[in-house]
């Protein structure tokens, strides 16, 4: 275990409650390091990281490095992870942009909780090819393609959730090679670039609107902050918190999610607005089983049924983070409420930029 505290919000999640969902992750992870989306389902890595960075924030710093050795061992030559995969089969070969991206986050978030720089250094090649593969899907005008196919064939759009998650990756993997005295200024000129067009230029992405992630991730991700994230949550905040239970994955279902409501009281915390973040996460106890600290992933108020039927290890990790994120129990909360580097900067709303050419 580590010397950190574990997360704790009085009336709202315990550190006892905690400690019962880290090892619903616990129990999840195969022999291999792998951590499935529930037991025996198939492993997608951007969620399996996000599952190692809760097993980091819960002291279990031995798993959570297992955790990110088994994507050292699943990684392709490009740098890059198949959509999924179950067991030792890929079941979609499609490698997406913000997969391959978001290892760099987790490394950087257990090197804080931990200090451990030899584990840096071993992950560090993995973080080098996995970016390098994200910035192939690069435009000219700096958004990331979401994807490129078995054949090789980039994506032919990018989205805006993806890429506020690949910038959050970006600014990450900057911070680690800063630490290991390997700076890549070229990753902090393609996150400034990344983070000016999420933060000034929606409408180069794919419209997604309907998704609550496009409204929030701006902010999650680190591309837009102070009063322009305020505005940004205030304008949609009755179309997709419903109060009580959490909030909609999308606008137009009745059908409240964990894991984007904890991803949104991430962003909560990242603006300083803990009470709002701290009644949120509350809001979604009830999704939460008392029988091992597993979480169902969602819940369709007009029907009065879980849905789907299944506790998603994401779901459980999510809420342990944005417990971190809220509490600062942890180092790793920095991760996402002080993200390294003010980039945005570089590149000021009235650039006339390529974005707005047609």
């Amino acid at each position: 275990m580590s010397r950190w505290e574990l997360p704790e919000l009085p009336g709202v999640l315990s550190a006892d409650d905690v400690t019962q969902s880290a090892g619903y992750l616990l129990n999840t992870q195969e022999p291999s390091g792998a951590i499935p989306w529930f037991p025996g389902g198939h492993v997608d890595v951007w969620d399996h990281v996000e599952c190692a960075m809760a097993l980091s924030v819960a002291g279990h710093t031995e798993a959570a490095r297992r955790a990110y050795l088994w994507l050292v061992s699943r990684q392709d030559s490009d740098g890059s992870w198949p959509a999924k995969l179950w067991g030792d089969r890929v079941a979609n070969p499609t490698r997406e942009a913000n997969h391959a991206a978001y290892p760099a986050v987790g490394v950087w978030h257990h090197v804080l909780i931990t200090g451990d720089d030899w584990f840096a250094e071993r992950m560090w090649p993995t973080v080098h090819r996995a970016i390098e593969f994200v910035l192939g899907l690069r435009t000219n005008r700096g958004e990331i393609q979401w994807a490129r196919s078995p054949s090789g064939t980039p994506g032919d759009h990018a989205l805006l959730t993806a890429c506020a998650s690949v910038h959050h990756a970006l600014r990450c993997a900057v911070a680690l090679g800063d630490r290991l005295g390997r700076p890549q200024p070229d990753w902090e000129l393609a996150a400034a670039q990344l983070g000016h067009l999420i933060a000034e230029h929606e409408s180069v992405f794919a419209d997604r609107s309907r998704y609550s992630m496009d409204w929030y991730y701006p902010i999650l991700g680190g591309a837009v902050r102070d009063s322009a994230a305020k505005q940004r949550l205030d304008a949609r905040w009755d179309v997709f918190v419903h109060p009580g239970l959490g909030i909609r994955c999308v606008s137009d279902q009745p059908w409240v999610t964990g894991a984007e409501t904890s991803e949104l009281v991430l962003a909560l915390a990242a603006m300083g607005e803990c009470e709002l973040g701290t009644g949120l996460l509350a809001d979604i106890q009830h999704l939460r089983d008392p029988d091992d600290g597993a979480y169902w992933t969602g819940y369709q108020f007009a029907e009065d049924v879980r849905w789907p039927e299944e506790r998603s290890t994401w779901t459980a990790a999510s809420v342990i983070l944005a417990a971190d994120a809220l509490t600062g129990a942890t180092p790793g909360k920095h991760v996402f409420t002080e993200l390294p580097g003010e980039v945005v900067a570089a590149y000021p709303a009235s650039c006339g930029c390529a974005a707005l050419v047609p």
